[in-house]
């Protein structure tokens, strides 16, 4: 219909005559009626020629007698000169012997309605056709630093195990399970970290732990427990750190790092705590160097705290709650001087723990404390937990003593 490389307007007109007309009739009354209208430079029949107007296209319907359509004309002229040659064909007033009236419904910018579709389109690329994403500095910076520390690793012995940087330069070495755990600390500048690379550890492990300070790092799970066991057995391991249970090294914050070496315990304070096939263990809380934790279960119960006078009447010691409560199935919360707070149902204890007020030292309970429970009972803050066994405990609040009822 037109050209779309030189069309810059669109003319649309619409025509109705007193009668039946053909298309030809249309196209010669409109180059009849105008021939000589606006001179020579705006003839019609020269514009067509030279190509800076379109050819005509006519679209017409006859009904009862009358002829109605729509008439395109294209145009490269500009704004004014096609404004010009629209208007002259309104003076068209027959079409063969039949009297016709001829209106400019709208002169169409093609270049805005090109515009449009760009817009549109380049809308939907932008939401569906990049994949890319949105660059973030960060990220790319982060890609570029993770490269370098990769680089940094080093293979260690024959086993070629990966270690940081400074391993060998280090008086103090950290023991990881894996590659991951290495490189995130030295993204955090931990860069004396070593890999044990699974149960089987290697030689070069046992005589680095043998020449340097040696603390382990190992994930909060079944393997790093296992690694642990074995890592005691055959390994001069110094200082053990704990992660966080269910967590592994890999995906720990720096805070939470810090916070895991900070709170290292001295192999000793752990060497007999460590759980066997079938059995649970607890990590006991963190001790003066070269000092042996002594457990709150192991005292005679005549050196507990002795409970205080009120109103010339003394209230019952901790050992006489925890001798109390035996085989009775039954949970007390305790103040500060041990006197009674609440009684409850030892099977209702995880309930019980939901209405504690703030001055509550601790609980006596008559019944199995397991990890779940012991990590409710961390939340509250309180001081010390008497129960009758402890089982399946992997990682203990450091503020909490532990008391099994005799």
């Amino acid at each position: 219909m037109y050209s779309p490389e030189t069309t810059k307007y669109l003319i649309h007109l619409t025509l109705q005559t007193e009668g039946v007309v053909d298309k030809p009739d249309v196209v010669g009354a409109i180059f009849g009626q105008t021939e000589g209208l606006l001179g020579e430079d705006l003839d019609l029949r020269d514009l067509q020629r030279t190509g800076r107007v379109g050819r005509i296209d006519v679209q017409i319907t006859t009904r009862r007698g009358e002829t109605k359509g729509e008439i395109l004309i294209s145009s490269s002229l500009d704004r004014a000169e096609t404004a010009l040659l629209a208007s002259s064909l309104e003076t068209i007033d027959r079409v063969g012997p039949c009297t016709a009236r001829m209106k400019v419904d709208r002169i169409e910018d093609i270049r805005v309605t090109k515009r449009r579709r760009i817009v549109e389109r380049a809308k939907e690329l932008l939401l569906e056709d990049f994949d890319e994403g949105t660059i973030n500095s960060d990220d790319l910076l982060d890609e570029v630093r993770e490269v370098i520390r990769i680089e940094k690793l080093e293979l260690l012995g024959e086993e070629k195990v990966h270690a940081g940087p400074n391993v060998m330069a280090s008086d103090a070495i950290i023991l990881v399970e894996g590659r991951a755990d290495v490189i995130n600390l030295l993204r955090y500048g931990i860069k004396n970290a070593v890999a044990v690379e699974g149960t089987n550890v290697p030689p070069i492990i046992i005589d680095l732990c043998s020449q340097k300070t040696a603390t382990t790092l190992l994930d909060g799970d079944r393997g790093g427990e296992l690694i642990l066991r074995e890592l005691l057995q055959i390994a001069e391991i110094d200082f053990v750190a704990y992660c966080p249970r269910g967590k592994s090294v890999e995906e720990m914050s720096r805070k939470e790092i810090v916070k895991a070496l900070r709170n290292k315990v001295p192999v000793e304070v752990v060497a007999d705590h460590i759980p066997g096939e079938g059995t649970a263990g607890q990590p006991p809380a963190r001790t003066t160097a070269g000092t042996r934790e002594v457990l709150e279960d192991e005292r005679p119960l005549q050196q507990q705290k002795t409970g205080k006078e009120v109103g010339g009447k003394a209230l019952p010691t901790l050992g006489e709650h925890m001798a109390d409560v035996r085989d009775r199935r039954i949970a007390r919360f305790l103040s500060s001087d041990y006197a009674v707070l609440l009684e409850s149902n030892a099977t209702d204890l995880e309930g019980a723990l939901q209405t504690l007020g703030g001055d509550v030292e601790g609980v006596v309970v008559d019944r199995v404390v397991d990890q779940k429970l012991l990590d409710q009972i961390g939340g509250k803050n309180l001081e010390f937990v008497a129960a009758r066994d402890f089982k399946g405990i992997i990682k203990r609040p450091l503020s909490i003593r532990l008391i099994k009822i005799g």
